[in-house]
């Protein structure tokens, strides 16, 4: 039964990879998904990011009761969890419930509608038309979104700790210029790729496939984020294991 649903996902992506019938109106559809994903994500994805940062200072503020340890590791332990793992992985599970759920449900209710049968019947390529524009939006925007999270978790967690005198701001400096590897970042860059994919392959996946009406659209809509966690949560391990 996995290899069915397999099977369906890797030939819907092989329709999608079908070389356009017009280029610019797909143009048109990339940048309107790129304002889509890329901008209508970026409040919650701040807002989140700045906390994630205060609170990963604050509690390794809190745990660090030795005085033999220097206070500055604080700065070095924010800035190395939050580019390997906490803003890749953490704003994508976001995203996956924001701009998942959306493809899957627009997708779904053109599949209910017959609106997608009759793309088909007018000889449009609808999986490349409905699909490649979110595909290309999402890769190309999630990454920058995670570099917007990371840089805005750093900060949270730079306000954070000098606010609650946890560390001072020469100490958090010191600790995240030093001993950095800039490797970290193109980890995060290629977990950020590689979820992006997921989220906007899987929900359209979901949505395409979709059977029935109203309720079988917001059925297709909770899969896509269910199994878009789980997927991402999956690739996280494998390319930390790969890459570190």
């Amino acid at each position: 039964m996995v290899f069915h649903y397999f099977g369906k996902y890797i030939l819907l992506l092989q329709a999608v990879f079908r070389k356009p019938e017009k280029y610019s109106i797909y143009k048109n559809e990339i940048f309107r998904e790129m304002v889509s994903i890329g901008l209508g994500s970026l409040g919650i994805i701040s807002i989140i990011s700045v906390f994630i940062g205060a609170v990963t200072t604050v509690q390794t503020a809190f745990q660090l009761t030795s005085d033999l340890i220097p206070k500055s590791i604080i700065g070095g332990i924010t800035r190395d969890s939050t580019i390997l793992e906490l803003s890749p992985t953490i704003c994508s599970l976001v995203l996956a419930g924001k701009v998942g759920s959306s493809i899957a449900s627009q997708i779904g209710t053109m599949r209910v509608t017959e609106q997608i049968d009759a793309l088909e019947i007018m000889g449009i390529n609808a999986p490349g038309y409905l699909i490649l524009p979110k595909l290309l939006g999402g890769i190309i925007m999630i990454p920058m979104l995670v570099i917007v999270a990371i840089a805005l978790s750093i900060t949270g967690g730079y306000l954070a700790g000098t606010a609650s005198g946890a560390v001072s701001a020469a100490e958090f400096i010191q600790g995240l210029t030093t001993d950095f590897i800039p490797f970290t970042l193109a980890v995060a860059m290629i977990k950020a790729l590689v979820f992006a994919f997921i989220i906007t392959t899987v929900s359209a996946y979901q949505g395409y496939y979709t059977d029935g009406g109203a309720i079988e659209v917001g059925n297709s809509s909770t899969k896509a984020v269910v199994i878009s966690c789980i997927a991402i949560l999956i690739s996280d391990y494998v390319i930390a294991q790969l890459l570190l």
